[in-house]
């Protein structure tokens, strides 16, 4: 089997000898990269990546909106005005005068809000001082309020805040789980694209090496047809056979110029270098056991968050349409210490009590059924995403048992390749011997080519849907199988920026 080493040696050579003309551009920086560092600078630099962090920082701002929410929030607030219209007044006999008002009010309120979520309702504790001139005069007013409690809620509402405390938790640990999947499937798709450069690298290295056997066979025939020994057909056949290898290098060199173009476009690598991909040979050996797998991906895939959601907001909808149909009431209390005077200071002697209570109530009579069928509409979207999401759930299980008993066979299936490539280039050296030989004919040599060439590229091949199932795998479970422990991720880092 060829070396890692001779490979990348054989792929470069191939650029010098195909390429003359641009020889520039294999002068320039190369940068020969392996699959960990492919998948590291993805995680780092890749637009999925990116789009990732985003989208995660997004939904921890959120998140954190949600909480401040249910926290106390303090306010300073004031709102002075300078009035110098005429308006209309109502005397005490009930006459209406029109009045020229010449004043400034100004005013100051500090207030404490907390929302109640078990009752959907509001609760508010403020203090606040009014100040009234009238301008052209000495006459100032104040009016004080030290101490004022506030409560207001709806009684057969819909309480948003309880439903919220439901949803937006479960939203937020999909958001996490949604990153680390997508970590994953970022190393899935670097190693898609590093596996298409290694492919194409391949094919360049099979075509250089069928074009010097081709080249060395046709020399070889040239004098044993001198001498009478082959047929004119033969020579001619091997010399097509030269001539499609030598277009098979060009059409092989193109391939490695686009995927590598691919990988840097994905790498986000703007810099103009050469890369070149080196495969580890060797792939870790271990089984996942099915159980395991299953239990991981149901406690750590994002799937499993984002289908709890959808049954919560449904429920949520329901309840929604259910307090829109029915009897609405809401419920205002007020009640605290004021006082008005002269003089700021003496306005807080002998504070009165002050309290305020307003109910309104609201039952529709005649809606034409439409609060009913609002309802009825809830209530079927309800039933449709439940049953969706056991369609969902039965999908990711088998999904789940698919990924797993796959690369519990695919390390075989690369040994297997790996195997069938070393034999399949040892029957190429015979084949070609009893040719030279004149012991075989062309159609036997041109069998063990196609042989050889098709086994290397399917061991290339292997390699790469390994590595997709084992990154798949991750993104499934969030569990690293061959070390044995739970995926880690800097989400801490994130939240900072």
């Amino acid at each position: 089997m060829r070396t890692k080493q001779t490979r990348i040696l054989l792929a470069a050579a191939v650029s010098c000898f195909l390429l003359p003309d641009a020889q520039a551009a294999t002068d320039g920086e190369e940068r020969t990269l392996t699959l960990a560092e492919v998948i590291g600078m993805a995680q780092t630099e890749s637009p999925d990546a990116v789009a990732a962090r985003n989208t995660y920082k997004s939904a921890y701002w959120s998140y954190r909106n949600y909480r401040a929410s249910n926290l106390p929030a303090l306010s300073l607030a004031s709102n002075p005005y300078l009035n110098r219209s005429t308006d209309y007044v109502t005397m005490g006999d009930g006459s209406v005068s029109y009045v020229k008002q010449n004043n400034v009010k100004t005013d100051l309120s500090l207030a404490v809000t907390q929302n109640v979520w078990f009752t959907g309702g509001t609760f508010q504790v403020s203090s606040t001082a009014r100040r009234l001139d009238l301008l052209g005069t000495r006459s100032t007013t104040y009016n004080v309020q030290p101490l004022y409690l506030t409560y207001q809620q709806s009684l057969f509402g819909y309480n948003s805040l309880k439903w919220d405390r439901r949803i937006e938790p479960v939203r937020f640990r999909e958001a996490r789980k949604q990153y680390a999947e997508t970590m994953e499937l970022v190393a899935a798709q670097a190693s898609n694209y590093f596996f298409e450069l290694a492919s194409a690298q391949t094919n360049l290295e099979i075509a250089l090496t069928n074009q010097a056997a081709a080249d060395t066979l046709y020399r070889f025939a040239l004098g044993r047809y001198h001498i009478g020994t082959i047929t004119e057909n033969e020579l001619l056949q091997l010399e097509v056979s030269k001539l499609n290898e030598e277009a098979n290098v060009l059409s092989a060199q193109i391939s490695v110029d686009n995927a590598a173009d691919n990988l840097r476009s994905y790498l986000n690598i703007k810099d103009e270098v050469e890369l070149t991909v080196v495969t580890d040979d060797s792939v870790p050996q271990f089984d996942v056991p099915l159980s395991e797998a299953m239990a991981l991906a149901i406690e750590n895939n994002p799937d499993i968050e984002y289908m709890k959601r959808q049954r919560i907001q449904g429920e949520s909808n329901l309840a929604y349409a259910k307090a829109n149909a029915g009897l609405k009431a809401n419920i205002y209390l007020q009640l605290g210490l004021a006082q008005t005077g002269d003089d700021l200071r003496h306005s807080y002697n002998d504070l009165l009590d002050e309290q305020y209570v307003s109910v309104s109530l609201s039952l529709p009579i005649l809606d034409w059924g439409k609060g009913r069928g609002q309802v009825r509409v809830a209530r079927s979207n309800l039933e449709l995403v439940n049953t969706q999401m056991d369609q969902r759930m039965i999908a990711f299980e088998q999904n789940v048992q698919l990924v797993v008993k796959q690369f519990n066979l695919q390390a075989r299936r690369v040994d297997i390749a790996h195997r069938t490539m070393e034999t399949a280039a040892h029957r190429y050296d015979v084949a070609r011997q009893l040719y030279v030989m004149g012991k075989s004919t062309i159609l036997d040599l041109n069998s063990a080519i196609s042989e050889k060439d098709s086994a290397y590229r399917s061991y290339v091949s292997s390699l790469a849907t390994y590595w997709r199932l084992y990154y798949t795998l991750r993104s499934l479970t969030r569990y690293d199988f061959e070390h044995d422990m739970p995926l880690e991720y800097c989400y801490s880092d994130i939240e900072k920026n």
